[in-house]
């Protein structure tokens, strides 16, 4: 069984999809992927947790390829309130849902090790090759960054793939050191420097597992659609997610993930056409 770990709100529905049908179609052992979700209105009106369609829906597609795939949601609004209301990076770069990984160690249901990637993420290859990396003596495996390793430390890295060791992780209160970073400091990139600058020993993987800007290499397992840093015909930058599938083609030149992207596009309207019909009988 690999465990999988994603976070986000209900906007985070065309990334799950995509990413889902990537992985069953590319990896023979169970999936279990727990989402991590809140309601956070508060701080803005379309910052409402993932609903139950969206995740009954994720689970039909999981488990049409695998009977023993499964999603699970759980919410994690009250505990996210309580560890970072107000806190200094909850209006960092990225959105507040980045910061549930965070709260990982403090939810009963997480098991021990844990397959965390972002919501932008394809995979090229069988999970497995990944997932049953060893890591029993260290806190989590990851990717360097590929901008950070340059600018900010060589062994830097990029948070969006994150193979977690939950056990060592409560050993050396990794996270929460990084929620005490999180609460106390502003940092540029929030999560992902509160991790970095919290841990106490990792263990670096090639790129393959966390590639951030060759989008057709057939030897990757993770394919991370990541923002680019351009330089031509100016400098500026590209931030094109795998949904965008226009823009996949048009701009990235990537067709690795065709297939899958042309079944996103047909279960995408299955949803949509499956919501309208139930909109309409609730309102005859």
């Amino acid at each position: 069984m690999i465990n999988l770990l994603l976070c986000g709100n209900e906007k985070v529905f065309d990334g799950a999809l995509t990413q889902a049908i990537s992985i069953t179609n590319r990896t023979k052992e169970p999936i279990n992927c727990f989402i991590l979700t809140m309601n956070l209105t508060r701080l803005k009106p379309e910052y409402m947790s993932i609903n139950d369609e969206q995740i009954e829906f994720l689970n039909k597609v999981v488990k049409s390829k695998n009977k023993k795939n499964q999603v699970t949601k759980i919410d994690v609004t009250d505990l996210y309130e309580k560890e970072f209301m107000n806190c200094a990076n909850e209006n960092a770069y990225c959105t507040p849902y980045t910061l549930l990984r965070l709260l990982a160690d403090l939810i009963p249901e997480i098991p021990d090790k844990l397959l965390y990637l972002d919501i932008d993420i394809m995979v090229g290859g069988d999970l497995a090759k990944l997932y049953n990396i060893d890591i029993s003596d260290y806190e989590y495996a990851a990717v360097k960054e590929k901008y950070g390793c340059w600018l900010i430390r060589p062994d830097y890295i990029n948070a969006g793939m994150l193979l977690l060791n939950m056990n060592k992780i409560k050993e050396t209160k990794l996270l929460e050191k990084a929620r005490h970073l999180i609460k106390t400091k502003k940092m540029l990139f929030a999560d992902q420097d509160a991790i970095f600058w919290s841990t106490t020993r990792k263990k670096l993987l090639p790129r393959i597992y966390n590639e951030q800007s060759k989008f057709n290499k057939k030897d990757t397992i993770v394919c991370h659609f990541s923002k680019r840093l351009m330089f031509l015909p100016y400098p500026h930058t590209e931030n094109y997610k795998q949904w965008d599938v226009e823009n996949v083609h048009k701009v990235l030149k990537c067709h690795y993930f065709d297939d899958d992207l042309n079944e996103y596009l047909k279960l995408k309207k299955r949803f949509e056409n499956e919501r309208n019909e139930i909109n309409e009988r609730l309102l005859k």
